[in-house]
């Protein structure tokens, strides 16, 4: 067991503002858990923005190490099912939210929260992929149990360039699918048809229309935005198509009727990628180290240091990122 102090990423309270710093601490300033991982990587997610500049209400304790994300080494294990040297990661679960998180040196976590890192993966391409990833392949397998197929027609991104947009324009493209890319960074058409998109939309040309139906153009959707475009892909969807919404950058209102869930039989999926069951969850993985997993990881990866942790933090919640920003905690 490492008794020498590590640096964490950790977040305060103070006075009232919520900001993380670079601290050191040692194993004993960590939440409980049967498992101690050696951390390699970990990724930055726009929850995890939201949560070390208290932009929004994630974390319920405070000060808590940030980083819903980490992938590395097990260090030590109370647990028989994981030795020494296993390469592991985590996503979701508590991490980050009420318990240490993933911007650490070392991480101590319950063994059921451990995802063995699958063939075909290694602590970057998980943490490049991390719960943005996680997300899209729960997405992916959740629209096609519901019928979606790459027969059946064209699927929409939206917020393309963010990190659950690459990853799903990429990712669907490894499925075999018809991929357009929506966006509003005009300047990014190429980098999204670099990751597999067929087609680029123009967020600032696009025609929501105001009918409850408009025309039927997509088989499915996977939309991390939410407001008004959540609204419009439900007007524009093909018969029995279906949308998977994780996210709510452009706002929670969801403006529609019932018409297309009850004339053309739209399916609207949620998507909690933080309590997926472990089964599901390691499912999910094993996809994505082989027939989801894009060829293209290292285009939308940005490795950044500790240091460089609030710029990235500056650079999501402003709407400036592209890709994925990786955490590199040690060297693999």
């Amino acid at each position: 067991m490492p008794t020498a102090p590590f640096r964490a990423f950790r977040v305060f309270d103070d006075g009232g503002r919520i900001a993380g710093r670079l601290v050191e601490l040692t194993l004993s300033d960590l939440s409980p858990g049967d498992v101690v991982i050696k951390a390699t990587y970990s990724s930055v997610n726009y929850k995890d923005a939201l949560a070390a500049t208290g932009s929004g209400k994630i974390m319920r304790r405070l000060p808590l190490v940030g980083g819903i994300d980490v992938a590395g080494t097990v260090e030590a294990s109370a647990d028989a099912r994981f030795r020494k040297t296993d390469p592991v990661l985590v996503t979701g679960y508590d991490l980050g939210v009420s318990h240490d998180g993933g911007f650490a040196e070392f991480v101590r976590v319950p063994a059921e929260w451990l995802v063995p890192m699958p063939p075909g993966l290694n602590a970057l391409d998980a943490m490049t992929i991390g719960t943005a990833g996680f997300t899209v392949g729960l997405s992916i397998l959740d629209m096609e149990r519901n019928g979606l197929s790459p027969s059946n027609g064209p699927v929409i991104v939206t917020g393309a360039t963010g990190g659950v947009g690459s990853l799903g324009v990429a990712c669907l493209a490894a499925r075999g699918y018809q991929v357009t890319a929506l966006t509003g960074k005009d300047g990014e058409h190429e980098y999204l048809r670099n990751l597999g998109a067929k087609t680029v939309l123009s967020r600032h040309q696009l025609e929501m229309g105001t009918r409850p139906l408009e025309k039927a153009t997509w088989a499915g959707a996977i939309d991390a935005v939410g407001g008004d475009v959540l609204g419009w892909l439900t007007r524009t969807m093909m018969p029995g198509g279906c949308i998977a919404a994780s996210g709510l950058t452009a706002g929670a209102e969801l403006r529609t009727t019932v018409h297309p869930f009850i004339l053309r039989g739209v399916k609207l999926l949620g998507i909690d990628s933080a309590a997926c069951p472990m089964d599901r969850r390691k499912e999910v993985w094993r996809h994505l180290a082989l027939d989801m997993k894009p060829a293209n990881l290292r285009l939308m990866t940005r490795e950044i240091s500790f240091d460089e942790l609030p710029e990235a933090f500056d650079t999501l919640l402003s709407g400036r990122a592209r890709g994925r920003y990786v955490v590199r905690i040690a060297q693999p």
